[in-house]
């Protein structure tokens, strides 16, 4: 079968790294309406080479919005069931939005610039236009925009190696979900210790995007002795690491208890927020299903465009995966889905249903441990 190219056209945002990044890169999706590289050499070759070197990632599709203002933190506080009440400028912060129904809309890192002035590092959807028209229809006293900021990222267990020969400021000042202000190849960025995946790294954030390849060039050669390749977000790191992706595995449909973004907030905090009402009922009924990982022996359920049916061992209700894929260091599947909220526990059997046909795996806990004494699957 013939794979459509993508066609490149305004209503594509440019990224001001894709001159370099878009080299070398076999696949790519869209994201945030910026073209994303998806893979490199091949998604397992990229996955061993995150997990040992170094790579760079234009992550200019983490799309920022601004909010500025006098009512600034109000509106953020009004966004989100997470306290926000503590931060700090110099503080970046996970945080689910949800709607009036408590669908979760967005999960950005939310950074702290000032008191009165955050950005929004958004995953894939609209959120720039939620928060215009939450901030005019509710008359929070704010400008809400596009800064026009786009990150690059370096992710890998030698990121710290390269920051360090990149700024004076040192690597282990910069604590997890914290960023600084630092100047590389004469340009002003935004430096974070966060990014997508489990291997450590840097976001920096570029405001002069005509810079873009001179600002990748120069991390490009301080890096020259570190085996550092382009690379990007990568499914089976994502996956291993915990990490939910936004219009996979959580949507509007979904709430942020089942999905298990509660363990970001408490429920009860001083201000209002949208959907306080509905996430308290959800909170106090107990949610229907919760997501849980999943191990299953084999190979070969492949396609990121399937919600597979799952059902489960002890439960008549039917559940779903949402994103699975081949571990090599596990020899395994491992993948996320949701299964009715009374039959989670690690070491439940469970059924997947696909094309091919069934296939027979388990529910995992957090360490993909299928029990307590038992680190086997199958």
């Amino acid at each position: 079968m013939t794979t459509p190219r993508l066609s490149l056209n305004q209503r594509l945002r440019k990224s001001p790294f894709e001159e370099r990044s878009h080299v070398g890169a076999t696949l790519a999706s869209v994201y945030n309406h910026v073209v994303l590289p998806s893979v490199y050499a091949s998604l397992e070759e990229d996955y061993w080479h995150l997990r040992e070197h170094v790579q760079i990632w234009d992550v200019a599709c983490q799309v920022q919005v601004e909010v500025q203002g006098p009512d600034a933190l109000a509106l953020m506080e009004y966004l989100t069931p997470r306290d926000l009440s503590q931060i700090v400028p110099g503080q970046c912060v996970y945080a689910p939005l949800i709607d009036a129904d408590a669908g979760i809309v967005n999960d950005p890192i939310i950074l702290c610039l000032a008191p009165d002035r955050f950005w929004l590092s958004i995953s894939d959807s609209d959120v720039l236009l939620w928060v215009k028209g939450l901030a005019t229809g509710a008359g929070f006293n704010v400008r809400v925009f596009d800064p026009d900021v786009f990150p690059v990222s370096i992710q890998g267990p030698k990121s710290d190696l390269l920051l360090s020969r990149l700024i004076d400021t040192p690597t282990e000042d910069i604590r997890r979900f914290r960023f600084i202000e630092a100047k590389i190849a004469d340009t002003d960025l935004i430096i974070a210790r966060t990014g997508w995946s489990g291997q450590g790294g840097f976001e920096f954030y570029l405001a002069e995007s005509a810079k873009g390849v001179d600002l990748w060039d120069t991390i490009v050669g301080a890096a020259t002795d570190l085996n550092l390749r382009s690379g990007c977000p990568n499914l089976i790191d994502r996956i291993e690491t915990g990490l939910l992706s936004h219009g996979n595995d959580m949507t509007f449909s979904n709430n942020p208890i089942e999905a298990g973004l509660d363990r970001f907030f408490k429920l009860g905090k001083d201000s209002d927020y949208l959907g306080r009402q509905a996430l308290e009922e959800i909170a106090s009924a107990g949610p229907s299903q919760r997501m849980v990982r999943i191990m299953v022996p084999g190979s070969g359920i492949t396609n990121p465009r399937e919600i597979y049916p799952m059902t489960v061992s002890g439960s008549e209700q039917l559940g779903s995966v949402t994103s699975i894929c081949h571990s090599p260091r596990m020899r395994c599947h491992v993948g996320f889905a949701y299964a009715p909220a009374d039959s989670c526990s690690p070491g439940t059997r469970i059924t997947i249903s696909t094309p091919a046909g069934d296939a027979e795996g388990q529910i995992a806990d957090e360490h993909w441990r299928v029990d307590a004494s038992d680190h086997s699957v199958g």
